[in-house]
């Protein structure tokens, strides 16, 4: 058996690559766990035809990432079809780099504990067709049975800290309590799961001089000093920081949930407003397209991938577009403020626009001509069915210990995605539909002036600032402004009419709850944006079935947002959630809301079920207090 067979040892989809196991993030196979490797380790070189991922403006925002100025291209993670005709092809030679981590296993049968390196432990994957087979194993351990060489499962602990490095247990420093073994240089070490269920009851022992301790001894703020200090180690990367680092680590179990959080852009492939099909296509390849003269569009049509897609257009209309392109590109926009890249203005352009672009093979919008359904325009200002949208997601960066804030990345410290500075990020692209609402500007200038003073409001808006300042006034340098960012109290009421349309909508059309997202436009009173976008963008699907555009049909729409009003109106979980009101000392983020009610999955809520209370849209309290107090 050769190597090349024993390399692929499972698969993800290239979702998961942005949002669950990307670069740096470990990942649980059957029988271990892995490290992804960081870019450098990437390679495209064999798969054959591979194009990058074309998105103009999402690159721009990459660019403006911290240490990724350099980055030109967004590419697809390394892959090819025939895995499943011809394991041992040469499909099963492309992948994305992992390797195994922790590097301390521990046998099943005799609990023996040591490193990867200290050949205790071997290795074997013998089967092309079931990668997931592979699996370490206790070479010389004398409790075998039926023959079978025992299992090796990963050690249960690793160290992390906030400045987002990962290392291994230090299992024979902690033993010894920072010493050496009296008894060996490389001493045999054992771990005994004792079980339990009040904190980890794990005792580790040195089987060379018999010397033990407990895992509760390394866990908890009072043990950090039984820690040595992070020795700045980027495991992905196979480098330590050159500094150090001066943060105290903690203990994490394998698996746990904030072992990794990504930190990802990901915009909707639009047209500029007013721009024709032809023109959205050169502005999206246009990188390739732009610096090709006249004279060479032949040659280019046959050995320019770009081109493919320009091909019922003639040379004369393909000049003109560029030209047109490129006097656009010369009237400039301002640079980017400084905080997150405002992807969403030129896709609130296009959803809002009084004449809808021209539809394109990734991009398709229609607005019935009579408008809003009546029972609906004290609601709507506008709906729009998007038949057809491609999304763009593409990983900057990412942290442990602490999820970054969407609107202040700086907050935390990121880890690097490459030993180098990087050229390229991964990026994966999705195709679907969605609805388009837009909420009248009136209306919510109303309703903002009623509540303006309201108690309601002012306990959302102490709740935010005890939020910032129980996670971030201790790592701002300078001084600390516990307001910045609060989204505004037409963020919750849009927010919360999202959810509740999500949660109805979901029972219509075709698609889980879990499989669609929103995107809120929510402005201010210098900024019309108003609206919301319900969409799905599934992985792996040219396109979709339609379930949820024809939701936006007017003889669907309109029992459609009734059923979702009315049934907001009560919750299981009343009086209890109604009554909820954020109250020192607590520092959650949301009202009169709760899992029966409005919470919805982490893939579809962008702002992790926070802002959200029902008293802002439905009349269940204060009739005063709800944006729309007679229900349609």
């Amino acid at each position: 058996m050769t190597a090349q067979y024993r390399r692929r040892v499972g698969a993800v989809r290239p979702s998961h690559l942005m949002f669950t196991t990307g670069v740096g993030a470990l990942v649980d196979l059957p029988n271990f766990s892995v490290l992804v490797s960081g870019l450098d380790d990437w390679r495209h070189d064999n798969v054959p035809e591979w194009e990058p991922i074309a998105e103009p403006r999402l690159l721009a925002a990459v660019k403006t990432h911290h240490g990724m100025r350099f980055v030109e291209q967004l590419k697809p993670a390394p892959w090819m079809p025939g895995t499943d005709t011809e394991p041992s092809g040469p499909a099963a030679r492309v992948g994305v780099p992992i390797m195994p981590f922790p590097t301390w296993l521990r046998c099943t049968a005799c609990n023996e504990l040591g490193p990867l390196d200290s050949r205790v432990f071997g290795f074997e994957n013998f089967l092309p067709k079931r990668p997931h087979d592979a699996r370490f194993f206790h070479d010389l351990c004398g409790r075998r049975r039926s023959g079978k060489k025992p299992l090796a499962v990963p050690a249960r602990f690793v160290l992390a800290c906030t400045a987002g490095h990962l290392d291994d247990f230090p299992y024979a420093h902690f033993v010894h309590q920072g010493g050496p073994c009296p008894k060996a240089s490389h001493p045999r070490m054992q771990m005994d799961d004792r079980g339990g269920n009040i904190g980890a009851n794990v005792e580790i022992r040195c089987l060379s001089c018999n010397e033990r301790r407990n895992m509760r001894q390394a866990t908890g703020v009072r043990n950090l000093p039984n820690l040595p200090r992070c020795r700045g180690r980027h495991a992905h990367l196979g480098i330590f920081e050159p500094e150090g680092c001066d943060q105290d680590p903690k203990v994490l179990v394998v698996g746990a949930s904030n072992q990794w959080f990504p930190q990802v852009y990901s915009a909707i492939a639009v047209p500029r407003s007013g721009a024709s099909e032809l023109e959205a296509k050169i502005e999206q390849h246009w990188d390739p397209v732009s610096p090709v003269p006249k004279a060479m569009y032949p040659y280019a049509r046959d050995n320019v991938p770009a081109f493919r897609e320009l091909s019922k257009w003639s040379d004369d209309e393909i000049e003109a577009a560029v030209a047109a392109v490129r006097a656009s590109k010369d009237s400039a926009q301002d640079p980017q403020p400084q905080g997150y890249p405002d992807l969403r203005t030129a896709e609130w352009d296009v959803f809002s626009a009084r004449h809808l672009p021209e539809p394109t093979d990734d991009f398709a919008l229609h607005r019935d001509p009579n408008g809003v359904p009546d029972p609906l325009k004290a609601i709507f200002g506008d709906v729009v069915q998007v038949e057809r949208l491609r999304e763009v997601r593409a990983l900057v960066a990412f942290t442990r210990l602490d999820a970054p804030d969407p609107e202040d990345p700086e907050l935390v410290s990121p880890a690097p995605l490459a030993r180098e500075t990087p050229k390229w990020v991964p990026a994966s692209e999705v195709r679907g539909e969605g609805i388009f609402l837009n909420i009248p500007e009136q209306v919510l200038s109303d309703w903002e002036s009623r509540i303006a003073g309201s108690s309601a409001l002012t306990h959302h808006r102490d709740a935010y600032a005890e939020f910032r300042k129980n996670r971030y006034s201790d790592r701002i340098p300078g001084s600390f402004d516990p307001m910045r960012n609060w989204p505004g109290a037409r963020y919750i009421a849009l927010h919360t009419l999202s959810h509740l349309l999500l949660r109805t909508i979901a029972l219509d059309c075709g698609y889980s709850a879990a499989s669609l997202s929103e995107r809120v436009y929510a402005g201010t009173e210098d900024d019309p944006r108003t609206g919301i976008l319900i969409y799905t963008a599934v992985p792996d699907a040219e396109g979709s079935l339609g379930g949820l555009v024809s939701q936006a049909e007017p003889e669907r729409l309109v029992p459609l947002v009734r059923r979702a009003l009315n049934e907001g109106m009560i919750c299981s979980s009343d009086p209890l959630c109604k009554e909820r009101l954020p109250q020192p000392p607590a520092d959650y983020l949301h009202g009169a809301a709760c899992h029966v009610c409005l919470f919805l999955s982490e893939t579809t809520c962008e702002r992790g079920n926070r802002f959200l209370d029902r008293r802002f849209v439905l009349p269940i309290d204060d009739p005063a207090l709800a944006l729309f107090p007679d229900l349609p």
